[in-house]
């Protein structure tokens, strides 16, 4: 029988029968024959590379088998997408950032047990047991909005980072550092004032000079636990920097939509106030049970929500104060495409309501840490 014939035969039985028995009866036909490896292999390249042809990039990729399956899957699913770059799709600086990322470190998931290691020493039907679950998963995988990489990259492909983007990751860094709420309220304070200004100042050279540039797009991970609170944080944080949310809640994602740089400080962001929230919540919940109450999951959305809804209201304002009346139509027709770009990419979206959110005093203590984390700028750092 030949290798091609053994993958096909282990194909038919394993990958579109979701029992348990089909998958054990494809694995053992994978593992009895060796010689089967290799082209393996380059049907999960295939079928990777269909995934760029639906839409999916490098890091989404990543995080969906990070999300349904585990640590050796990604693993696996690293390893082909290192293999497999896009050779039929635009790659744009976007791509060549998440590629880079996979190709510079370790597969994500790999701080706890090496998947590498794992993966070699286990016996072969339980690794073509692994590759059977990664590939029934791709096979599976629906259409995504296509997202262009509308910025320009240098001529090495990657997207370039200004000075002053720089200057706000490195306050966002120090914000998530320290173990003082008012330093941290300072350095985000400062970092959202920075991004406020640098959005007005590309607002404006594009209104001078032209450059044809339009609306960019990007997906940034949603992750459990409390998702529906984390993309109303996010989706405000986008809001508050001239761009738009759409969450996708089944496959863990949201689509933020929005010029480039403006994209770039929605992540940096999402990213800090995100880890602030989650240490301020942390003692918070301690203190709650240090008065004899126990933790709650509704304790913990009614804080999140709360700090969104706070630190939006925050966001907003620090924004409104860098823009002047005569900057009004500037940013409205920057506004208007990225509505126009949204709604091409989603003609059709539905509304959330959020749930869970009814305990008191989650909500009282997550609009306190909003009020730590504060974003307006009061102060100027030396």
């Amino acid at each position: 029988m030949s290798t091609s014939s053994t993958v096909d035969r282990a194909f038919r039985t394993a990958l579109h029968d979701a029992a348990d028995a089909a998958l054990d009866t494809g694995a053992s036909l994978l593992a009895s024959d060796p010689a089967a490896d290799a082209e393996l292999v380059r049907r999960g390249e295939e079928f990777v590379a269909a995934a760029w042809r639906r839409g999916w990039q490098p890091a989404d990729l990543v995080r969906i088998v990070r999300r349904e399956l585990d640590d050796l899957h990604v693993h696996l699913v690293t390893t082909l997408v290192r293999g497999q770059a896009p050779r039929d799709v635009p790659r744009g600086p976007r791509w060549t950032a998440q590629l880079d990322e996979l190709t510079a470190g370790p597969a994500p998931g790999a701080d706890r047990a090496d998947p590498a290691d794992r993966f070699s020493r286990t016996d072969r039907f339980s690794r073509a047991t692994a590759v059977l679950e990664l590939y029934r998963l791709l096979v599976r995988l629906p259409a995504l909005e296509p997202l262009d990489d509308a910025a320009a990259p240098d001529e090495h492909g990657r997207l370039p980072e200004s000075r002053m983007l720089g200057r706000i990751r490195a306050l966002l860094a120090k914000a998530e550092a320290t173990g003082f709420p008012e330093e941290a309220e300072a350095l985000s304070a400062k970092a959202q004032e920075l991004m406020a200004r640098h959005s007005v100042d590309e607002a404006l050279l594009a209104a001078r000079v032209p450059s044809g540039r339009t609306p960019d797009a990007c997906r940034i991970g949603v992750e459990p636990p409390y998702e529906q609170t984390k993309a109303v944080l996010l989706d405000t944080i986008a809001t508050a920097n001239h761009c738009r949310a759409v969450w996708n809640e089944p496959l863990g994602f949201s689509t933020v939509v929005g010029f480039a740089s403006d994209l770039e400080a929605v992540e940096l962001l999402y990213t800090s106030l995100l880890v602030q929230a989650t240490t301020a919540m942390t003692k918070a919940e301690a203190a709650q049970r240090a008065g004899g109450r126990r933790r709650t999951k509704t304790f913990r959305q009614s804080f999140l929500a709360a700090y969104a809804h706070r630190v939006g209201a925050r966001l907003a304002a620090t924004a409104e104060a860098q823009v002047s009346d005569d900057l009004l139509p500037v940013l409205a027709s920057r506004e208007a495409a990225v509505t126009g770009r949204l709604d091409r990419m989603f003609p059709e979206t539905t509304t959330t309501r959020l749930r869970g959110v009814s305990d008191e005093a989650g909500w009282v203590e997550g609009a306190r840490a909003a009020d730590d984390a504060q974003v307006e700028g009061r102060r100027r750092l030396p």
